[in-house]
């Protein structure tokens, strides 16, 4: 998913605790596709309730989420409104990858190679209506502000960063840079150690801080050229040129200034150019919103996980004491604030 940019951008190792006091705006529907692939069960199987009910979103909103709001992070989630026409052709392959992972995933349990079954199942995940409600529901009972927007969430978060009314837009797409997010954080909501896909290597995964100028200055391109340099490669809304990597598209856009000269050298063409810059640069965006931080709904949370969903109560109690405390913690330093 997204504009991989990792071969040319520079990332800065972070700890949880280096964000603490700050605003992140999170990528909504990227942070719950993460948990419907990374939390499962060894063959592959996602978490579910008795009813058969997937809960994997519901497992990683709550913990994860009470994780950064004990290390001090003030979370905004962002929800994705309505795609942009141009990226059907995007959805359309990602449904066939999915189609295709489900086949492979059915195989690999069938030889008992459950390695093998557990990274064909984590290409499977989808996203309901019905578990998007659920994850705003949850959101909303953990006193927690939500943003929805009109277009792309990435979009939106980007844009709330770059009028400086959140300090980062948390994603792991690179896309947030085209869409003019002054700082990115990577990693964010999967924090910890986590298994290699079929090795039996284990990694600690770190967030990351990506700095738009930094990045702009160390490239020696624009913003606008960061956003040709993406079409060359490809991005949700175009296919981009074969054989064309991040590399190779930065020495195009550097040698010949601008997309339009890179495609004439190659003599290629990128259809609804133009459109997909407006895309990155104008995005619709809700301007309309607050972000109010309110108490944990104890008997709230305690209702939708565990009698609905069969959430261990007394997982969900620890859980709901460590947003307790970020909670209180949080409106410690208002008043310190507020009397210093």
């Amino acid at each position: 998913m997204g504009l991989n940019l990792g071969d040319i951008v520079k990332a800065t190792p972070r700890k949880l605790e280096d964000f603490r006091g700050k605003v992140v705006a999170v990528d909504a529907f990227n942070t719950l596709y993460q948990f419907l692939a990374i939390i499962r069960q060894p063959d592959g199987t996602p978490l579910m309730d008795r009813h058969g009910e997937v809960t994997s979103h519901l497992s990683g909103l709550l913990y994860r989420t009470a994780n950064l709001m004990q290390s001090g992070i003030n979370p905004v989630f962002v929800f994705d409104g309505e795609p942009p026409k141009l990226k059907a052709r995007t959805i359309k392959k990602r449904a066939e990858v999915k189609q295709r992972a489900e086949r492979e995933w059915k195989e690999a349990l069938e030889e008992g190679d459950l390695p093998k079954a557990k990274s064909k199942a984590m290409q499977t995940s989808r996203l309901t209506q019905e578990m998007v409600v659920q994850s705003k529901r949850l959101i909303d009972l953990m006193g927690l502000p939500m943003v929805q927007a009109p277009g792309e969430g990435e979009a939106q978060a980007s844009v709330m960063a770059a009028k400086g009314d959140v300090f980062a837009a948390a994603s792991q797409d690179y896309d947030s840079l085209l869409f003019g997010a002054p700082t990115l954080i990577r990693n964010l909501t999967v924090t910890g150690r986590r298994k290699l896909p079929r090795k039996n290597v284990y990694i600690d995964v770190e967030p990351e801080q990506v700095e738009l100028d930094s990045t702009l200055g160390s490239l020696g391109i624009t913003r606008e050229q960061l956003i040709d340099l993406g079409l060359l490669i490809g991005t949700d809304f175009n296919e981009g040129i074969r054989g064309i990597g991040p590399k190779k598209a930065l020495n195009l856009i550097k040698e010949c200034g601008t997309l339009e000269k890179a495609t004439e050298k190659l003599g290629v063409q990128i259809e609804d150019a133009t459109e997909i810059r407006e895309i990155f640069l104008t995005p619709p965006t809700e301007t309309d919103y607050s972000l109010q931080w309110r108490d944990v709904d104890i008997d709230g949370v305690k209702r939708l996980l565990c009698e609905e969903h069969d959430f261990s109560e007394d997982r969900v109690t620890v859980a709901i004491e460590k947003m307790s405390e970020a909670a209180r913690g949080r409106r410690q330093r208002s008043l310190d604030q507020w009397f210093g």
